[in-house]
């Protein structure tokens, strides 16, 4: 049962973390930025499980301060803001590859810092396939033919790092998703506050009502609650390493839904560094499917 639960979150997740990217890059390329998409995202989140954070308490009992830092930051307003400001810069082609596919390179080198969790012959050659999609997608960068990309770039791979902190500070904090997901959206619209009272969010009073309400429902909602709910769900059921396996199907899902929905061109170099990274992250994964065991 730990099993099929833990594969029907991992996919959940994949499809809402591809969502999500089309969403965001559909939102800082039209007629809001980054911090109005923050603003939805976090404070939606904030009020729907605000239940759940005054009954377990902004700091939890018995839990390291440390690993809760870890797990707000990695999950809520640095990686938010990381990656919506990456996807005013990229395509959403870049945000899949970058960031979800280079999430189990560093959540397994931060599990091996935590746990000392070996890394087999396997998972290196994993490694070493999504270096080399990171590679193409640099080159193409730098290359000059997408311009100022490489921004974005940088700024996805940070989100993937801070996304690696929170995946093993949850596992580690052993909270229940729930309270993960209200902990993070709670902070981080703390955080966000004292940023909205300098800078402000004129564009959520111009945008169209259409525009505001379907960001309202993927960052808020769907990205912002169900996202971290079933990724929560997967990291319980499945370990870190497998829990990062789904994200194999994000940089494909990304790649081309942006070409469809987004009419974003689509370069052999992308398609070639979207199938690397996606078959690096399941070598990567090493096949571990044990349950909680499989970290």
């Amino acid at each position: 049962m730990n099993l099929a639960i833990g594969i029907a979150a991992g996919l959940a997740t994949a499809m809402v973390g591809a969502g999500w990217q089309i969403a965001t890059r559909h939102g800082v390329t039209g007629t809001l930025g980054p911090l109005e998409l923050a603003t939805l995202r976090l404070s939606i989140g904030a009020i729907l499980l605000l239940p759940v954070t005054l009954r377990i308490g902004l700091v939890p009992r018995g839990r390291p301060r440390l690993l809760l830092a870890f797990m707000v930051l990695g999950g809520g307003l640095p990686f938010t803001l990381s990656g919506m400001i990456g996807a005013h810069y990229a395509p959403v082609a870049h945000m899949g590859i970058l960031l979800a596919g280079t999430v189990p390179l560093f959540t397994a080198l931060a599990w091996w810092l935590v746990a000392r969790d070996a890394l087999g012959p396997l998972r290196l050659v994993g490694f070493a396939f999504i270096l080399a999609g990171v590679a193409a997608i640099s080159w193409q960068s730098l290359s000059g033919d997408l311009g100022a990309s490489w921004r974005g770039d940088l700024l996805f791979l940070l989100a993937a790092m801070l996304w690696a902190a929170y995946t093993v500070a949850f596992r580690s904090l052993k909270l229940s998703p729930w309270q993960g997901a209200a902990l993070i959206n709670t902070w981080s619209l703390l955080l966000l506050l004292p940023v909205l009272l300098v800078f402000g969010a004129p564009r959520l009073l111009t945008a169209p009502w259409s525009d505001l309400l379907m960001q309202a429902f993927w960052q808020g909602i769907v990205a912002g609650l169900l996202g971290l709910f079933v990724y929560g769900v997967t990291i319980a059921r499945l370990g870190p390493a497998n829990a990062a396996l789904f994200g194999a199907l994000v940089p494909v899902l990304s790649t081309f839904g942006g070409a469809i929905v987004l009419s974003e061109p689509l370069t052999m170099m992308t398609v070639i560094a979207a199938i690397a990274v996606a078959s690096g992250v399941v070598l990567a994964s090493g096949w571990r499917w044990r349950g909680k065991s499989g970290d």
